[in-house]
């Protein structure tokens, strides 16, 4: 039986650990990219080549969008593209953390069909298949259905709070979380440990596309920060922010939010 796209990105993922777990606490080079992207590392190249190769060669008609890839147009005369961080958080992955990740989607048609999120040194395995629901290490996990900002657990950064972004010039009163990886904090709402995750920084498709159907197929909903339905390989590939929770907590915060 073919190999699906859901399983050539789980066995992509774990391999992706292997290579990232060889450097992770061994004095990896890294450097800053240009413009202020942030910084990357040797590690992040070599798992960027694995999964380039890899996945290009199990599915060559298939289109590339990368972090630590050139982007070029030929990925928008692409029915699928793959979408990936080969490491979603590398400063975390610099510090000596271990809450890094490997982030790999495919997208049809600007809709993404198969994710998943690899933390190896956790050993979790979030992934998700269109249509059939998402799961954890082979479990199925299901978003929170919290229905109010009372006892609510959010994950977002301190300038997430700041009076700017809200309809009453305050946010709401939650209890305010981080973690430096979006896939997993993506992944946490999905799992139900957190009822919503915001930010309303423009966002890179790669940090968010394997996320998004981990948290719709764990009956959760996701969108831009105004309400608006994500589309995937796009030509400029940054999202208008992302809001992620449980279906009942999801419509409130967006309408809390100054930008619907």
């Amino acid at each position: 039986m073919p190999e699906t796209d859901l399983d050539l990105l789980n066995d992509a993922a774990r391999a992706s650990g292997s290579i990232a777990k060889s450097f992770f606490q061994n004095s990896p080079q890294s450097w800053d990219k240009a413009d202020g992207a942030g910084p990357v590392t040797e590690a992040d190249l070599a798992v960027n080549t694995l999964l380039e190769e890899r996945l290009l060669n199990a599915r060559p008609n298939y289109g590339w969008l990368s972090e630590e890839s050139a982007d070029t147009s030929d990925r928008q005369t692409k029915e699928h593209v793959f979408i990936i961080d080969p490491i979603d958080g590398t400063r975390s992955f610099i510090q000596g953390a271990l809450t890094w990740a490997h982030s790999l989607a495919v997208a049809r048609d600007g809709v993404i069909t198969a994710a998943a999120i690899f933390l190896p040194m956790r050993d979790l395995l979030f992934s998700a298949e269109l249509g059939s629901g998402a799961r954890l290490n082979g479990a199925p996990i299901s978003a929170s259905l919290q229905d109010g900002y009372a006892g609510s657990n959010i994950l977002a950064t301190k300038p997430s709070l700041d009076a700017e972004h809200w309809v009453d010039g305050s946010p709401p009163l939650f209890e305010r979380h981080h973690r430096p990886s979006l896939a997993y904090r993506l992944s946490l709402v999905a799992q139900g440990k957190f009822d919503a995750m915001l930010t309303l920084r423009p966002s890179w498709e790669w940090d968010i596309a394997a996320g998004a159907l981990i948290i719709a197929e764990a009956g959760g909903t996701i969108s831009d920060k105004t309400g608006a339905p994500l589309k995937f390989n796009s030509i400029d590939p940054r999202l208008n922010g992302v809001v992620a929770a449980g279906p009942s907590l999801h419509p409130t915060l967006v309408e809390d939010l100054a930008y619907a």
